[in-house]
């Protein structure tokens, strides 16, 4: 079992949900932050099944993530 660092989104008309890290796009989304969740898991599932489990190795492994606001002039 791999852990996934996953990124998600609250959007005016829901939510976005991807992974961080892997080779290839995959994205969920749904109308809560559990269904974009859940979404997003299948889509991973899909990859593994049709790319193989490289896919979810990256070269430099994210050991975390972070989201900060900056202003721009």
């Amino acid at each position: 079992m791999n852990n996934i660092k996953i990124v998600i989104e609250k959007h005016a008309d829901g939510y976005v949900a991807y992974p961080v890290g892997i080779k290839g796009i995959v994205v969920g989304e749904g109308d809560s932050f559990n269904a974009a969740l859940s979404d997003v898991q299948s889509a991973l599932q899909f990859h593994v099944e049709t790319f193989g489990t490289e896919g979810l190795e990256p070269d430099d492994p994210v050991l975390d993530a972070f989201i900060a606001e900056a202003a721009i002039a």
